[in-house]
């Protein structure tokens, strides 16, 4: 009898400790299944499918991919799609014509690149899913950031300052799975309090392919219908805040509280001038190089330990490993953005004056 428990804790111990790993694709292709991938010989060749750059941090994720590609010996191969599915979809089909070994997708359209990753996976190419997943298809590993907490944490830091009053919520792209999931993460945070009768959302729009003109025109149409009445308004990313912005007004000490999401160096700026109230923090290297690590891995036919909670695109629980975001605000501002290189203190505080300039 002890020898059977024996057995069963060492299985039971073996199992876990190979839970988090994933090694690659596990489609049946047409040719009856992927055999596995031996070690390279020559340069891994990584391809990456962007959605944009249009962004800071994106152009930051295209830098830091192509960099630590070669700091490894591998090639990174980039191809951006400017918001466009129908280019995304013929980039990544001549990515894999080229001969990838590893497809990086960002996508534009969650649900639009389950096509891609059908395509690689006839080619028993391994996709990792980066930033924004891939829903309704079988990506091999999602890697990106706690994205339903930044949501929390933009609508929590208003709603500390803001208790009561009237909200308006300004979401990203309904394409971007991050857009749901961002608003998932506000709602846990605010529905409480909209129950409690402390707050009403009076308006709650999304803005296609996040812009901050769609922001502008959504927080101009909330100021409108509400007769300025409004306390707090939870945008979702930089961009968008930034458009929200406008629409109020750039007044230094704008009493209508503004979150966002990136920190852009313009609303890094725009916090320590007092016209944004903060911003979440995501350091996109440990991003960028985790996904180049998992493309090494991959090619090499090596496992890749996904650390964190699988996390569901609608078909599969898929592999996930997820970065920690940080709030910043005009009191932390030195100790993270700055303090990690992110931005320089010269660049955030170029239109304060010199003498209130942090110390």
């Amino acid at each position: 009898m002890r020898d059977v428990k024996m057995k069963m804790m060492l299985l039971l111990l073996a199992a876990l400790l190979t839970a988090g790993c994933v090694s690659g694709p596990q489609n049946q292709s047409a040719g009856g299944g992927c055999p596995p991938k031996q070690k390279k010989t020559g340069p891994v060749k990584i391809g990456f499918s962007m959605d944009t750059v249009k962004e800071e941090r994106w152009q930051r994720d295209r830098e830091l991919v192509d960099q630590h590609a070669k700091e490894v010996g591998a090639q990174a191969i980039i191809q951006v799609a400017n918001g466009d599915d129908a280019t995304q979809k013929k980039q990544a089909d001549n990515l894999l014509t080229q001969g990838v070994d590893v497809l990086i997708v960002a996508p534009h359209d969650a649900i639009g690149a389950a096509s891609i990753v059908e395509a690689a996976h006839k080619r028993c190419v391994p996709v990792i899913s980066y930033d924004r997943l891939i829903k309704e298809s079988d990506p091999d590993l999602y890697v990106s950031h706690q994205v339903v907490k930044i949501g929390e944490m933009q609508a929590k830091y208003l709603l500390d300052r803001v208790p009561k009053g009237n909200y308006v919520i300004i979401g990203g792209s309904q394409t971007d799975n991050n857009a749901t999931l961002l608003h998932d993460g506000q709602m846990n945070i605010l529905k409480p309090a909209v129950d409690r009768g402390d707050i009403k959302i009076v308006a709650d729009q999304y803005s296609n392919d996040w812009l901050p003109s769609e922001a502008l025109n959504h927080t101009q149409n909330a100021m409108t219908q509400n007769n300025n009445n409004i306390q707090a308004v939870v945008a979702s990313n930089d961009g968008t805040a930034g458009g929200v912005i406008q629409a109020l007004g750039t007044r230094a000490g704008n009493p209508i509280l503004v979150s966002g999401q990136d920190a852009e160096l313009t609303a890094c700026r725009r916090i320590v001038e007092g016209t944004q109230a903060m911003t979440v923090y995501k350091p996109i290297k440990p991003l960028a190089y985790s996904a180049v690590d998992a493309a090494i891995k991959f090619a090499n036919g090596e496992k890749v330990e996904a650390t964190d909670k699988p996390t569901n695109n609608g078909k599969i629980d898929v592999p996930s490993i997820l970065q920690v975001p940080i709030a910043v605000d005009k009191n932390n501002m030195m100790d993270t953005v700055i303090k990690d290189g992110y931005h320089k203190l010269e660049e955030v505080y170029q239109n304060v004056p010199k003498d209130q300039w942090p110390k």
